[in-house]
């Protein structure tokens, strides 16, 4: 007999991660890598250790495709709050965001006010820790970070732009790079590229903003000021590199999403991935996902094109702090608020009745394109110190006291500022739209937004939410997606999409999978909880709820045990690795046996 595995699951339901028929299984592990599925048992003392899953399902580890984890990833790398959900890989690079390139100052000023992430503390943390300063050296500095997911990342071009260009140059309208500038950005792509970065990504939506002190606050992102003839130079490259075009359209407007379409056609030339943000049943603007969905299945079905959404499988809902929201910056009243840091200063614009009326005038208008709502109808204030107006919308409140909802609203704001605490759902809340949604073979489900917004909103949880969907639409009778379906689009399909080493469960690969009950994906998936960030200033952000996940393996480590990460078991995280596009991870243990070896005779 051969020396016994690492680790044997027993007796559960398991999924390939390819879509096949989920079917009773035992998987062995030895080292960091899957070395046997097997129909029947082994026998006692043919492994170390044995994980009993009866009445579980075995899946690949979940893949999330578009988080802004970069800036946590340098103070907690083993990111429990992503794996202890079942995530075992992560990218990077979102956004056009990226903590690659450029100077702590500017990393600082384009990274935290868009991401809704505390600027007092990320700026020092740069200013402490890195070292790095190009593509290859962050990547080696990532490998060698005890991670606790497998990471990857996209180049986001607005740290690429702001690094070649300078920083008050690249956001500048009247400036265009030069041909030398053009052919530096080129050649560091080339360099990520050939380093296994998945791609570019770009933003093209101007009310994403600079944060800081500088005279630049509130101007929109460097990406956002490029000519689409830039961004072409750039996407040349990647379509010969069959790589990945990130973006983000101007959603406001929405129009400028046909370029996008238009970048991945592939009639006569080869078509270029391309990935946008993102299909939603929004209430601003009801049956938009039908009329882009069918938009999208006419480029990649008649033009060629390889063009694919981001959506999440669940309630888009937000919650805030006062006025402190990004859909505020998608108007000009909003954004004035907004781009005073100072708390005083704030309260005196809101009190200005010049001021007031603006913001009434753009909150009301018709002719204002939208993405958010803009109905205070649909709010419900969760916590004030004026408790008479907890558990009621900002209209009720309105209309108890006379007055128009916005100068409640305001009024409210100037009074409590960031101890006013309000929710409000924003689109998917339509179980028959969302799970058309989920459905369509344009989308890539994903967009959870880790790492950022960490007071207004939690999505980490979104493959669970998937699976939940499906199994309840199934004990209804109403099946719109198999199981082995919905396992294969947050782990299988979106590795290969990605072109990355992730997302499948086989003999071979990596040993990165999730031990879940399915009787467990309850309600509780969609209740967040405030925690305290310890390393990060004990900051407060929204996290999650979820009692299904049982076990997690990263690498062949465990990384969750009956629900526990790695920290509450007294282990180091250590599990992940960088993943590189276009190539296949070698194990980190000793090369795995020939599979006739490394079986152990059974019983």
């Amino acid at each position: 007999m051969a020396e016994p595995f690492d680790l044997v699951i027993e007796n559960g339901l398991y999924f390939d991660g390819r879509g096949s028929p989920a079917v009773p299984r035992h998987v062995a592990i030895r080292g960091d890598r899957v070395v046997a599925v097997a129909q029947e048992p082994w026998p006692v003392g043919a492994a170390l250790r044995r994980i009993d899953a009866t009445g579980r399902w075995i899946t690949p580890g979940f893949v999330d495709l578009h988080t802004h984890y970069d800036a946590e990833v340098e103070v907690t790398p083993g990111l429990a709050e992503s794996v202890r959900h079942g995530v075992t890989t992560v990218m990077l690079g979102s956004c056009s965001l990226s903590l690659a390139l450029g100077t702590p100052e500017d990393l600082a000023d384009q990274f935290c006010r868009v991401e809704a992430i505390p600027y007092d503390i990320v700026r020092p943390l740069l200013e402490q820790k890195k070292t790095w300063s190009t593509l290859t050296e962050y990547f080696q500095h990532l490998g060698q970070l005890p991670l606790g997911p497998n990471v990857t990342s996209f180049v986001g071009h607005s740290a690429l732009r702001a690094h070649v260009m300078g920083m008050e140059r690249s956001l500048e309208k009247e400036v265009r790079p030069s041909e030398d500038e053009l052919r530096r950005m080129e050649q560091i792509l080339i360099e990520g590229l050939d380093q296994g970065y998945l791609g570019l990504s770009v933003q093209t939506l101007p009310w994403d903003k600079i944060g800081g002190s500088r005279s630049i606050r509130s101007r929109p992102l460097p990406s956002t000021f490029a000519r689409w003839s830039e961004y072409r130079r750039l996407t040349k490259i990647l379509r010969a590199r069959a790589r990945i075009f990130q973006g983000v359209p101007n959603v406001s407007t929405k129009w400028n999403v046909i370029l996008f379409l238009l970048e991945s056609v592939g009639l006569l030339r080869p078509s270029l991935k391309t990935t946008v943000i993102s299909m939603m049943d929004t209430r601003a603007n009801r049956g938009i996902a039908h009329l882009i969905g069918g938009l999208s299945q006419l480029f990649n079905q008649v033009f060629g094109a390889d063009f694919k959404w981001q959506a999440l499988p669940e309630v888009f809902d937000l919650w805030a702090d006062g006025i402190d929201l990004v859909v505020f910056e998608e108007f000009g009243a909003g954004a004035a608020a907004l781009h005073l840091a100072d708390p005083e200063a704030r309260k005196r614009l809101l009190s200005d009745p010049e001021y007031r009326q603006w913001f009434k005038d753009q909150w009301r208008s018709k002719l204002l394109p939208k993405v958010f709502h803009r109905d205070f109808n649909q709010s419900e204030i969760l916590r004030c110190p004026d408790r008479s107006v907890v558990g009621r919308s900002f209209a009720e409140v309105a209309k108890a006291r006379g007055q128009d909802v916005t100068q409640t609203f305001l009024d409210l704001c100037i009074e409590h500022g960031d101890r006013l605490r309000w929710y409000t759902v924003m689109a998917n809340d339509r179980r028959e739209e969302l799970e058309f949604i989920v459905a369509h073979p344009d989308v890539l489900i994903g967009f959870s937004d880790a790492g950022a917004h960490l007071r207004n909103m939690a999505h980490y949880n979104f493959p669970l939410r998937l699976l939940r969907l499906v199994v309840e639409a199934e004990r209804r009778g109403e099946p719109f997606m198999s199981k082995e379906r919905a396992v294969e689009r947050v782990t299988g399909e979106l590795g290969a999409w990605l072109g990355i080493d992730a997302g499948v469960l086989e003999v071979g690969g990596r040993a990165d999978l999730v031990v879940l009950d399915p009787t467990r994906l309850g309600p509780e998936l969609d209740v967040p909880l405030e925690s305290p960030m310890p390393r990060f200033g004990n900051f407060v952000r929204l996290v999650n709820q979820n009692r299904a996940v049982e076990w997690v393996l990263i690498g062949g480590r465990v990384a969750v045990e009956a629900g526990q990460t790695a920290p509450a078991l007294g282990v180091e995280p250590g599990f992940g690795q960088v993943l590189r596009a276009g190539q296949r991870t070698e194990p980190r243990s000793s090369v795995v046996q020939p599979l006739r070896d490394a079986i152990p005779a059974l019983g």
